[in-house]
């Protein structure tokens, strides 16, 4: 692969080069580039690849390639400018669903402009359905699958001959031993501003048919010593944030007792270490250590994506519904973790009701966050054999979302779509702690804030672009007026929320009560520069309802 994908922020395009400075004045033979979303993020999979360049395409191949990562925010010319300006012989492209449309301009241009450059494509979203993808009738050569091996090797035959006679290169996949690990291409720029994503394993076990993951026949894990001397040598350089990218975390214990003791035994100020655990699956050997991360340091990713007995066994998901709701429940009372769950809406047979029923039992286990997704058709996914069956319709472009099935129709859909926007901007958000809990009571929480989502479009006719105050007002109208809950009970509650969140404006309905001093204290919680800010909202608001509980007690 061209790797587990970073994402990066729109910036003026941001460099990391493979040579050092005085090298790096001549001209690369080749260069590594890819287009992300955020720049906080940096991309593991570019790494991955410049650390085996000597390893597998032969000794001085490493010296001859930079790395650079652009942005889907810049302009394909100025990507394309930049990367003429180094006069490559060969450019390797990391392809990703959130990325296919620019790079496939980028490639358009550089084709137009330098015919004689070779351009490599890699990554998930061209690894299938090559024959579909103008990006990939573009390309000189395609990697699919793995890249660590292949990659190098195409490139010492593309630079120094015989060159490759098939346009797609099944990507080989090596022990992992046999991989030169690339935590060493992190930059101290790198360090000190951007989150790092690192990998203990690659693969899955499970089978989830909407995932990538379960093409792999198993999980592979990396010789534990090395990867902790790597994680190690990161740390004293300066390293603080850790997004673990393995798809099963907690899978074998005796690994991740370690994994989490190093940090334990690290622990300080700024610390921030996130991992994807397998939701039913957590003995008391990892409780034992959860319970010593200090708020603020340690994120779970959870992913539920349905209750739905019925439906996960459709989609080959295996899952105790009662052993994860037990172990959600413990996450959130008894530890210091912030919890993000996931669910997903408009797998194959399920029902509005049927999701509702499942988005309230996880909302009632009481998650920081409800990551609310939408299906998406993964290339190569194993989810399109329920197309026919459940008359799955997905929409062609990118990211190829769900349109309808047999059970949700077009415009139930749409309706949803919103809904996830709006939950997004209101309940994820951390903002309105005492609004949300009067929105979502008594009874169904999803129900209460479909009929929200719902009011507020047909209100606005917007799913974005809304100012803070223009919220606080919106709720107002809709829990005064549509509601018609006491009107001083929402006004407290929504002059709490607003001044707990530090903001100076006005909003229209608080224009009446007395103007109050935010009292929002971010010294109070821990001083993480690259921990979201809805994070420590969150980590603040379950701060204040253990005290409430210990005061009631």
């Amino acid at each position: 692969m061209f790797g587990i994908a970073a994402s990066i922020d729109s910036c003026p395009g941001f460099d990391n080069a493979g040579m050092d400075s005085s090298t790096a004045a001549e001209a690369p033979a080749i260069v590594l580039a890819t287009l992300n979303a955020k720049y906080i993020h940096a991309s593991l999979g570019l790494r991955c690849l410049l650390a085996n360049m000597d390893l597998h395409g032969g000794a001085g191949l490493r010296a001859r390639t930079v790395l650079r990562e652009f942005t889907i925010g810049q302009r394909p010319v100025q990507i394309v400018e930049n990367l003429l300006a180094l006069n490559p012989r060969v450019i390797g492209l990391g392809v990703y669903i959130w990325n296919v449309v620019e790079t496939t301009q980028v490639v358009r241009l550089l084709k137009t402009l330098r015919p004689d450059i070779k351009l490599v494509l890699g990554g998930p979203e061209v690894s299938f359905e090559t024959d579909s993808q103008e990006i990939c009738r573009l390309a000189d050569q395609v990697v699919t699958g793995w890249g660590d091996v292949s990659f190098p090797k195409l490139c010492r035959a593309l630079l120094d001959g015989p060159q490759p006679l098939m346009k797609i290169i099944v990507g080989e996949q090596p022990p992992l031993d046999q991989l030169a690990l690339p935590y060493r291409e992190y930059t101290p720029e790198d360090l000190e501003k951007r989150l790092l994503y690192v990998e203990a394993s690659r693969g899955c076990p499970f089978k989830c048919e909407f995932c990538l993951s379960s093409l792999d026949k198993t999980a592979w894990a990396f010789e534990l010593d090395g990867f902790m001397a790597e994680m190690d040598t990161l740390y004293q350089r300066g390293a603080r944030n850790f997004k673990f990218v393995d798809r099963t975390f907690n899978l074998k214990v005796d690994f991740s007792v370690r994994i989490l003791q190093f940090f334990i035994d690290r622990m300080a100020p700024g610390l921030f270490v996130h991992f994807e655990v397998v939701p039913d699956s957590l003995p008391d050997r990892l409780k034992a250590l959860i319970v010593q991360f200090p708020a603020g340091s340690l994120q779970f990713e959870v992913g539920i994506q349905s209750f739905n007995p019925e439906v996960q066994q459709r989609i080959s998901r295996r899952q105790d519904n009662a052993k994860t709701a037990d172990n959600l429940r413990w996450l959130v009372g008894e530890s210091q973790a912030h919890v993000h769950a996931d669910l997903i809406f408009g797998l194959p047979g399920e029902t509005l009701d049927s999701f509702a029923a499942g988005f309230d039992r996880l909302h009632a286990l009481g998650p920081h966050e409800i990551q609310f997704g939408i299906l998406k058709r993964l290339r190569g996914t194993p989810i399109t054999r329920h197309t026919a069956e459940f008359a799955m319709a997905y929409d062609p472009q990118t990211p190829y979302t769900i349109l309808q099935t047999s059970t949700i129709d077009f415009a139930t859909l749409q309706r949803i779509q919103r809904f996830a926007r709006y939950w997004e901007m209101v309940a994820n958000s951390g903002r309105f702690a005492r609004a949300l809990a009067l929105l979502l009571g008594p009874g169904s929480a999803f129900t209460h804030f479909l009929a929200f989502s719902d009011w507020l479009w047909r209100t606005t006719g917007k799913t974005h672009e809304f100012a803070y105050e223009k919220l606080v007002d919106l709720l107002h109208a809709h829990l005064a007026g549509e509601r018609q809950l006491a009107g001083g009970t929402v006004l407290a509650a929504l002059a709490a929320d607003y001044q707990a969140s530090g903001a100076r404006g006005r909003p229209q309905c608080l224009a009446p009560l007395p103007a109050t001093r935010a009292t929002s204290n971010p010294q109070s919680l821990p001083s993480h520069s690259q921990l979201a800010e809805r994070q420590l909202r969150h980590l603040s608001q379950h701060r204040e309802a253990i005290q409430k509980a210990a005061a009631a007690a």
